[in-house]
């Protein structure tokens, strides 16, 4: 991960984009999780970021995970 902010914030847009291309496709926790470990060296570290970050929404006991903006990545 990136150290400055604004390219945090760019990785993590760019990710949500790749392993959720699918706006409001809802996908379990570990399914989003194992899509993470192709990409990232820490899944469970960048799941948290894009909730964090407003690109992710989840269920509240972590079920079940959906992405909710637009990215300047998205086709």
């Amino acid at each position: 991960m990136p150290r400055k902010w604004r390219d945090k914030v760019a990785v993590t847009r760019y990710l949500a984009s790749r392993v959720l291309p699918t706006l409001l496709e809802p996908v379990t926790e570990r399914e989003l999780t194992d899509r993470l470990h192709e990409v990232a060296h820490d899944p469970v570290g960048m799941r948290r970021a894009m909730v964090d970050h407003g690109l992710v929404q989840r269920t509240r006991d972590g079920a079940e995970y959906w992405r909710t903006e637009r990215t300047e990545y998205d086709l």
